[in-house]
Order: structure tokens, then C-alpha cells, then sequence
């Protein structure tokens, strides 16, 4: 019989709704003596006991936030019944928990990639075309276009041809205070490993950002459009691409050990399940390629910020704890000038979801990272430098953080949603993973793997991983497309730029 309710922690004082269409009112739940006064919706919540005025809500065994009033047992919590104090500061002295392995065997698990020189490993074969200016995207898109519609076709070994366009580069304060963090995740998008070292830049000629400023191109790679006529360019650009396909027409896949994997961890449209069901399978997930000695990277400030003790408690190295409340501080400070309401996230969608707090939702975003030690600390778009599992600070933003992790190296990206999104990059394959049954009946076209089923007891978090860890390697080895990427959709693009703007 599948479940219809779920405590999450002993300690907490409500269940979950995990039945599709919900609790209705009146429903006797024995386990804990009580009559909902309200109907429920999927994925929200049930007060247990009593609880006071001002007095914690508890779920994950954490204190998620303080109730507005008076909360029956056996009524439906509201997010509009729930507030959240000041934001706590950060306690760097948190005690270091060495984490517990997987127990799992590492089975011989491997997948088919493209080699690059550099020594990592591309999971898709692309043409980059990229602007140091946003004057420049009309010409790559029609560049693009060209090549798709007469070209492409010729180099069957080629999976496409991506544009990596942006709105920076000119009426931008080039030298200002955080001008580095665009500059430098348009730099490194650039040196991506599914593009091979193939790539290739298109500059007006008159931008601030010069294309001497980015060091992953050369001057081979440069076109610069003020040079010449638009269809002199614009055949000198064609000229330019075919001699890059004509390489990259060469590249085979190769047989790959699972330690050359670089995953992003990122998701979006997140429900109440999240933290039940696929962040925690990718979390499993995680920590079984560290074990395999891949890179893992996790993200979203905002929405691991009320998770911190958690985090911290995984970082061992004094120096990495400092970077890592260096960068929290940073992002604090930014959100405070700019007079952020915390009661802005969770989103209306989230809350719909039965998220009811931003601590609510960063107990559930952390789950993605599993349990393993974090082996380094990243800027906005700065490189993955180590195996292990890292923190990479971005924004929560979708696009944002998707194109923060594709400027940091991932090959492939693991997404989760409770409410659904079509969020999609063509640089990297983007694996949608799904909280609840009903969206992925809903959306069958759209997601790639269901985690529902865990919710409602009928498997667990183990098993799911372990079919998902299978998913991938044949996601990154070329053999099954995602569902995105069958469609055709693509998101563009979106650099953090927290510098001013001319």
C-alpha cells in the first residue's frame, strides 16, 4: 500500500503529504490521533501537535521557522502561517562530521567520451561560436543558422553548434568593483570541455571587453566585424567554422573512467518532495562518483545559506571554511544593500509545492549534495580545480547558476523539479530528474527520471540512485538523449554581473 503522509525527522512536529491528489478534510490519520480541519494538497503540511504563537515548526529535525499564531493539530500549515527570524550569522567554528562512505562496491562503470588535450572529457562534441559583445549575438545567430541548415550535416562525428552570447562588453564599468566575476565567467564558459578546444570568437571592434582581455582564445580565433563588410565577415566567419568542424569531425569517443565526469548539481520549480525524493537521490548519486573520483559541484547561495552549519560541518581545512564564509558574506552584503525581502523565496511556485520558508527550502536544496566531505570552494565561475565534491557560489537563478557551472567545467548536469521547468542548455546535456509522480505523468515528454516512487514508499533513495548513476552513464556517453534536448529547447545564456552598468 503506498504512503500518504511522511515525518521526516523525529524530531519534527508535522508530516508531509506525499498521496497525489492530496488529504481531504476529515481524514483520520491514527499513527498520531488526529483529524485534518483542512484539505491539504500534495506535498504540504500537517501540524502533529499543538503548536504556540512564535513557537519553531520543525521538519528535517531543523527549525525551518516560528508560527504567526496559534497552529491546531491536524491543520494544514500554511506558508502564510510561518515567519522567519534575521538571517543567522555564520559559525565558522561548527564541528567538523567526517562523513560514512556508501558501503557500495564500485562496479566497473565507465562511459564513452571525447578526450580533450587538457585531459578532460567532453560528453557532447560542439562548435562554440563566441561574442566578447552583446552587439554581436545577431551575427552569431545567423552564423549559426548558415551552418546548421549547410553544414552541419558533413561532419557526422559534430553534435552541434552553440552560440556562447551574453549582454556584457560594452556600457559596462570595465574596471569597477566585480567586473571580474562577468569577465571571468565569460573567459571560462569558453574553455568548456564539450567544446574541445574548438572554438572561435566574433568581436565588433570597438567593445570595452577586448578580445585580448580573454585568455581561452587566440588571435586565430578572433573575427572582428569592423574589419570588412558584413558578407566578407561573414564569409571569413564560415570559412573559420569549417576549419574548426573539420577537427572536431576527427574526435571519437573514447572509453572513459567515471572519474572524468564533472556534474553540476542544480534544480528548479522546487516542491515540499524535493528534499524527499530527487535531491536526495542525486545526493546518493554524488556521493557515489566522488567515491568513483569524479568532480561534483552544488550551488545556489540563497538557497543553501540557511544551511550552512550543514555544510560547514563537511569542510575539514580551516582556510577552505574561510573561503567559503568569504563568499556567504559577500552574497549576504549584496542581497542587504539592495534591501532583499527574505520572504521572497521561496517563490510563489515553491510555496504552491508546500515550501513554506527559505530555511524550509535550503534543508531540501543541501540534500543534493549528499554527505561527502567538500574537497574546495569556487568563486562565481571560477574552474573546478580539484576531484570531490565542491562548493561553487552562484546565484540560485536557474540561468544564472547553469551558466556559472558551465563557465566552472561541468560536462553534465543533473536538475531537479517539483512543479517542472523546461529549462535546457545545449552546452551540456541536462538530466531532469522529477520529485513527484504526478509531474512525471504529467510531463512524461519532459522529464528523464522519476524519484516519486520513493516518496511513496515503493522504493528508496539507494535503488533510485544507483538507476540513476546507470542514466548517466549513458546520458554522457552519447547513447540516450535527453528529453530537452530531443525537443529542441534551449535557454540562453545569463552572466552574473554584479558590476554597474554604464
Amino acid at each position: 500500500m503506498s504512503l500518504e503522509y511522511i515525518k521526516i525527522n523525529s524530531k519534527d512536529n508535522n508530516i508531509t503529504v506525499v498521496k497525489e491528489d492530496g488529504l481531504s478534510e476529515g481524514t483520520c490519520i491514527q499513527n498520531y490521533n488526529l483529524v485534518l480541519k483542512n484539505d491539504v494538497p500534495l506535498g504540504n503540511k500537517i501540524a502533529i501537535v499543538d503548536i504556540k504563537k512564535d513557537e519553531p515548526i520543525i521538519r528535517y529535525g531543523e527549525i525551518i521557522g516560528f508560527a504567526d499564531r496559534d497552529i491546531s493539530k491536524g491543520e494544514f500549515i500554511d506558508y502564510r502561517a510561518i515567519h522567519v527570524n534575521k538571517i543567522k550569522d555564520l559559525d565558522i567554528e561548527v564541528p567538523y562530521l567526517s562523513r560514512k562512505t556508501t558501503n557500495k562496491e564500485n562496479k566497473d562503470r565507465y562511459f564513452y567520451g571525447y578526450e580533450n588535450p587538457d585531459g578532460t572529457v567532453g560528453t557532447k562534441n560542439l562548435l562554440a561560436i563566441s561574442t566578447n559583445v552583446q552587439c554581436s549575438e545577431g551575427f552569431v545567430n545567423k552564423l549559426i543558422d548558415y551552418i546548421e541548415e549547410n553544414l552541419l550535416d558533413n561532419y557526422e562525428n559534430v553534435d552541434g553548434v552553440v552560440a556562447v552570447s551574453h549582454a556584457y562588453g560594452c556600457g559596462v564599468a570595465i574596471n569597477a568593483l566585480n567586473a571580474e566575476i562577468p569577465q571571468r565567467i565569460i573567459n571560462n564558459i569558453i574553455k568548456n570541455p564539450n567544446f574541445g578546444g574548438e572554438v572561435m570568437m566574433v568581436c565588433l571592434g570597438c567593445e570595452k571587453f577586448t578580445h585580448d582581455m580573454i585568455n581561452s582564445v587566440s588571435t586565430q580565433d578572433v573575427l572582428v566585424q569592423q574589419d570588412a563588410s558584413f558578407e566578407k565577415s561573414f564569409n571569413r566567419a564560415v570559412e573559420m567554422a569549417k576549419e574548426r568542424l573539420e577537427r572536431l569531425n576527427k574526435r571519437t569517443r573514447t572509453k572513459q573512467p567515471l572519474s572524468k565526469l564533472r556534474l553540476g548539481l542544480q534544480c528548479g520549480g522546487s516542491d515540499a518532495l524535493s528534499g524527499i525524493t530527487a535531491n536526495p537521490t542525486i545526493g546518493y548519486v554524488a556521493d557515489r562518483l566522488v567515491e568513483y573520483g569524479a568532480s561534483v559541484i552544488f550551488s545556489e547561495v540563497t538557497e543553501v545559506r540557511d544551511a550552512s552549519n550543514i555544510i560547514l560541518s563537511r569542510i575539514k581545512d580551516r582556510s577552505l571554511r574561510e573561503k567559503y564564509v568569504k563568499e556567504i558574506r559577500w552574497y549576504d552584503y549584496y542581497l542587504e544593500k539592495a534591501r532583499v525581502d527574505r520572504s521572497a523565496n521561496p517563490s510563489p511556485g515553491n510555496k504552491a509545492g508546500g515550501l513554506t520558508t527559505v530555511i524550509d527550502k535550503a534543508m531540501g536544496s543541501v540534500a543534493k549534495s549528499g554527505s561527502s566531505d567538500i574537497t574546495d570552494v569556487l568563486s562565481p565561475g571560477e574552474q573546478i580545480k580539484k576531484p570531490g565534491l565542491t562548493f561553487a557560489a552562484t546565484p540560485a537563478s536557474d540561468f544564472v547558476c547553469g551558466t556559472c557551472q558551465v563557465a566552472s567545467g561541468i560536462n553534465l548536469m543533473l536538475f531537479s523539479s517539483g512543479k517542472g521547468t523546461t529549462y535546457n542548455l545545449t552546452q551540456v546535456p541536462v538530466v531532469k530528474i522529477s520529485t513527484n509522480n504526478l509531474l512525471a505523468k504529467k510531463w512524461n515528454d519532459l522529464i528523464d527520471f522519476n524519484a516519486g516512487d520513493i516518496a511513496i514508499g515503493k522504493t528508496t533513495v539507494e535503488e533510485k540512485g544507483e538507476e540513476l548513476l546507470d542514466y548517466i552513464v549513458e546520458v554522457a556517453s552519447g547513447r540516450k538523449n535527453t528529453k530537452s534536448d530531443e525537443l529542441g529547447l534551449d535557454n540562453a545564456l545569463v552572466v552574473f554581473n554584479p558590476a554597474p552598468i554604464t
